[in-house]
């Protein structure tokens, strides 16, 4: 696939145009190279979590890089996949439907369907030869925020489901998530090692084993050990299901396309010692900001290209809106010698930020640009 571009980075293409509105840079190769990173080091199945990031050239990139099966989350994830990649396969694991969805999520060739409680269960008609994933949740630390408060079965219910799949004459499988921006392989190895003994309880051999996504993004300090997590997974996974192992499957978004973006906001007014305001906020790709915290890969360059150095200082950042919550919840750390009209650009924002981003007040991000 084609990524040439006469702007090498962003600041070349800052210096050049001045932009007045945020803009996110998209860098395809790195993309390119994290989805091959997991397909050489994760030992199985790896599929992208679409609600991370599911615009065209995320999908293309990612199809282009030899990855054919992608998580969804809606009949519109489906239809955004098969418009760009036809012959995906597509996993289903958001476990609450309506019986309109099941019916489109058939149509549309659906591959795995997940379920955690009786009632959905009930909804997933025809599910005879189908892989059927029960979606376990475990009070397990070691992230952000924890999925298990929405999603997910106790382990007596999962077991339940796992009879109730083969009953029905489904292919029985286990799927669970371990909250975001996990970067503890322990919270890896103790759900695994519970889905073995759920299975075993139940009777009920697994095909296959899905263990989420919530693979951590670099947003502080050093960047994610992912090798050791998929280390873990392997050695976790043998030793609970021995020589009878399911395959394995996993869903990274945030992990998979967040190192291919950066945002370039601006400064558009300073507000007195040790406050400013930028042309983006929390109404726009800077939204999980308030859920998962401040990372600290944030730079300044000025209107030139040239990189601000000065002394770092705490500076309260407002975003452009008409609204008082427009704020990032912790001061960025700044260059003392920061000016009005500088850029603040934050890296590894490819997760979430153009797909959280409103247009509340007309402000968000106005375009993204492709860099080498």
């Amino acid at each position: 696939m084609q990524d040439l571009t006469p702007f090498p980075d962003p600041e070349t293409w800052l210096r050049r145009h001045q932009p007045d509105a945020p803009v996110m840079f998209f860098a395809p190769r790195i993309l390119r190279d994290t989805a091959r990173r997991f397909q050489s080091g994760f030992p199985g199945l790896v599929t992208y979590a679409v609600k991370a990031n599911p615009r065209d050239e995320v999908l293309e990139n990612l199809c282009s890089a030899g990855l054919g099966a992608f998580d969804v989350a809606s009949p519109a994830e489906m239809a955004a996949v098969r418009a760009v990649c036809p012959d995906a396969v597509l996993h289903y694991n958001n476990p609450v439907r309506s019986p309109a969805e099941v019916a489109v999520a058939w149509d549309m060739g659906v591959a795995s369907c997940s379920v955690d409680s009786l009632e959905e269960m009930d909804k997933l008609t025809g599910i005879a030869g189908r892989e059927i994933s029960v979606r376990l949740a475990l009070p397990v630390p070691g992230a952000a925020y924890d999925f298990g408060e929405k999603f997910g079965a106790c382990p007596e219910l999962a077991e339940t489901l796992l009879r109730r799949v083969a009953e029905l004459g489904a292919r029985p499988a286990m799927t669970f998530h371990p909250g975001t921006q996990c970067a503890d392989p322990a919270a890896w190895a103790r759900y695994i090692g519970a889905c073995a003994g759920i299975a075993a309880r139940a009777g009920v051999r697994l095909e296959r084993l899905n263990v989420g996504g919530g693979f951590a993004a670099h947003r502080n300090g050093a960047p994610p050990d992912l090798e050791a997590i998929f280390a873990r997974i392997a050695t976790e996974t043998a030793r609970a299901f021995g020589q009878d192992a399911p395959a394995l499957v996993c869903e990274p978004g945030r992990a998979m396309v967040a190192e291919a973006y950066t945002l370039a906001t601006r400064i558009k007014a300073r507000r007195g010692p040790g406050r400013m305001v930028l042309n983006d906020g929390v109404y726009g790709a800077l939204a999980e900001w308030r859920d998962i915290g401040p990372g600290d890969r944030v730079r300044v360059i000025a209107p030139d290209g040239a990189a601000r150095n000065g002394r770092v200082q705490p500076v309260v950042a407002f975003g452009p809106t008409c609204d008082s919550l427009d704020r990032l919840p912790d001061p960025l750390a700044l260059p003392a010698d920061t000016e009005e009209g500088d850029f603040v650009l934050f890296s590894g924002m490819g997760a979430y930020s153009l797909a959280l981003a409103t247009r509340f007040n007309g402000y968000g991000p106005s375009q993204v640009v492709t860099v080498a």
